[in-house]
Order: C-alpha cells, then structure tokens, then sequence
C-alpha cells in the first residue's frame, strides 16, 4: 500500500464518498459501515484510496468497487 495521504480536493473526496457508497451498495449494508471498515479499522481510505486516486478514478464502477473488495480481503477487513 501507499503511505498516507489525506483528501486535498473536492475531487478527491467524491470519489471516497463514490467509493464508499458503491462498495456498502454491493455488500447490501449501510455507508457508515463501510466507512469505518475504511477509516477505523483499517487505513484503505487514507493508505489507498486518496494515494490511488488518479488511478483508481478512471476505471469503470465495477472494476472499482470489485478492487476495493480485494482489498478488504487481503487486508482481512470486515464491515
């Protein structure tokens, strides 16, 4: 994973916001949940998701929200 970084732009947070609503719709549970699992118990916002940015947002919303699952997985995250 990337180091941390925090969400610098308007752009940027939009994104997590996208992320995480995409990835709490998929699993069929609440956005706070998801939230958490990103922030709390883990550090996929600030260690992936912000630093993967330019990546990550231009992929298709299937393709996102399906590596973000993996990396739930790999890092044994649960929401």
């Amino acid at each position: 994973m990337m180091t941390d970084k925090k969400i610098k732009n308007s752009n940027e947070l939009e994104f997590a916001v996208f992320c995480i609503e995409n990835v709490a719709a998929k699993l069929g549970m609440n956005a706070s949940r998801v939230y958490q699992a990103f922030t709390e118990k883990s550090d996929i916002l600030n260690g992936y998701i912000v630093p993967e940015y330019e990546v990550l947002h231009t992929q298709s919303r299937e393709y996102i929200v399906d590596n973000l699952l993996d990396v739930m997985k790999e890092k044994e995250v649960e929401v």
